[in-house]
């Protein structure tokens, strides 16, 4: 995955005259403060080269990670079509060039974003997506948003590991008093990530607020510690980041977990697909998390015929229909 063609050309302008060690730097002091959650008062990108750092090795996988997860809405949600957004901590406007591309109908967008140094460029590259009106905000998250159900579509990305745990229930709760439509979550796909996503899950669920992926059920999460739920997105390393990053492959796996939930039921699918697909043989081996709250590991053979070819087809993360996980003769087993 890669970013839109023209956000991609704003962002290799922005680059431009940049010292490259300047920019490796700022890059390994971003990937430590990040990897380390540091809450230090001081904002991840304090400086203009750090932002623009930023933009090089993390804004195109946050993006993979965001448009992923707003896929996976669009999927359970065909007729989901929002016309204005939320997003609170945007960055450079992640979110908002994510869901333009999901939904190309967005007509308006309201951004929130502390730092000033990311905002300005944020500023500069959501100019490109004319004729959408975009208004930029600078306030605390956890009191940001309006009061009342106003935005259809709500998104706050690889931000809560940014604020102080006593902040993001409240967080949480104003986002979605200002969500008409749907309110969508993201975090990087590590074990503290997901914990921070069962979290907010669990808020949801008791404010009545309906479930729509990735879990395809409303009860408590299956898995347990040390493994957790995550989903992956290959990105594609544009030549500046593998030179900032010292790297040879140019592509990278962003690990990454949602919760996306709205104020309207939808169907659930029968499960979900919550580890790589593994193919050996004649057999098929799928993880889910299915909608009578049970995670299992399914083999199908070839003697299962379409549901086999059927699962062969499924990738990580994607929807598992009813008729492929009928456990039949197949092998199940409970993780």
């Amino acid at each position: 995955m890669e970013l839109p063609h023209n956000i991609r050309a704003a962002v290799d302008q922005a680059l431009e005259g940049v010292p490259l060690a300047d920019l490796r730097a700022a890059s390994e002091c971003l990937s430590a403060r990040y990897r380390s959650e540091t809450r230090d008062g001081r904002a991840h990108l304090s400086d203009d080269v750090a932002a623009r750092a930023y933009l090089a090795v993390r804004m195109p996988a946050t993006y993979a990670a965001i448009r992923a997860s707003l896929g996976a809405v669009a999927e359970r949600l065909p007729d989901f079509a929002p016309r204005n957004l939320l997003d609170a901590g945007a960055g450079p406007g992640t979110a908002l060039f994510a869901a333009r591309d999901c939904w190309p109908g967005l007509s308006a967008a309201t951004l929130i974003e502390s730092s000033p140094a990311i905002r300005d460029w944020g500023e500069r590259l959501s100019a490109t997506l004319a004729p959408v009106s975009v208004e930029w905000r600078t306030a605390d998250l956890a009191a940001a948003a309006p009061a009342q159900a106003s935005f259809d579509l709500v998104i706050m990305a690889y931000v809560l590991d940014e604020l102080m745990p006593d902040a993001r229930g409240r967080a949480i709760d104003r986002l979605w008093q200002a969500t008409g439509g749907l309110l969508v979550v993201v975090e990087p796909g590590t074990p503290a990530g997901w914990t921070r996503i069962l979290a907010v899950r669990e808020r949801l669920i008791e404010t009545g607020a309906h479930l729509i992926a990735p879990c395809p059920h409303a009860l408590a999460c299956p898995l347990q510690a040390p493994d957790w739920c995550h989903f992956s997105r290959r990105v594609a390393r544009s030549r500046m980041h593998r030179l900032i990053k010292t790297a040879d492959v140019p592509w990278e796996d962003e690990k990454y977990i949602y919760i996306a939930a709205s104020r309207d039921p939808a169907p659930a699918p029968a499960a979900r697909v919550i580890a790589p697909v593994q193919v050996k043989g004649g057999t098929v081996s799928l993880k889910l998390c299915e909608q009578t709250g049970l995670a299992r590991r399914l083999i199908l053979s070839r003697r299962d015929g379409e549901r086999f070819r059927e699962a062969r087809r499924l990738a990580w993360g994607d929807c598992a229909k009813e008729h492929v996980i009928i456990p039949s003769d197949s092998a199940v087993s409970d993780l």
